[in-house]
């Protein structure tokens, strides 16, 4: 059945998805992003680790939230299996827990020469955000951020 669900991280199908996203960042940017996630950084009490799923149950798509900052949840690991169409499905489902949680303002970030990314994050609202952590003064990330508002509104 089609639609996003709360998972355990170390469930098989959400390390398949991870496997699967490492590989793909390692040959679009050279690494695969694994040591920026620990997945105990998303079981916790304002966190939450998300898989999609296609009309036939499979999974296809993963992504999570973590507390960042006050108001603000950090989006990591998200993934779409390409021709899947479950990206833009996985981001709002992300950004209605965020509002579920608590969160005002969802953060990431990127490398810059992840073009398809950075595309898809602006193409839904995310703009420039200050850097944070590691990501100051690094030339080869890009921090994109999005004030979310209750779709009740």
């Amino acid at each position: 059945m089609e639609g996003v669900e709360a998972a355990d991280p170390a469930g098989v199908e959400a390390l398949a998805l991870i496997a699967e996203l490492d590989a793909a960042l390692q040959a679009i940017t050279g690494d695969s992003g694994d040591s920026s996630f620990d997945p105990e950084d998303v079981r916790g009490p304002r966190a939450v680790f998300v898989i999609a799923r296609d009309a036939d149950g499979v999974a296809v798509g993963c992504g999570a939230l973590r507390p960042l900052q006050p108001g603000v949840a950090e989006l990591k690991r998200m993934y779409a299996r390409p021709g899947s169409g479950a990206g833009t499905r996985l981001l709002a489902a992300l950004e209605e827990r965020a509002l579920a949680l608590g969160y005002e303002e969802m953060r990431l970030s990127t490398r810059r020469v992840n073009a398809r990314a950075v595309d898809f994050y602006r193409r839904h609202g995310y703009g420039d955000a200050p850097p944070w952590g590691k990501y100051v003064g690094n030339a080869v990330s890009v921090c994109l951020g999005r004030r979310l508002l209750s779709r009740r509104a």
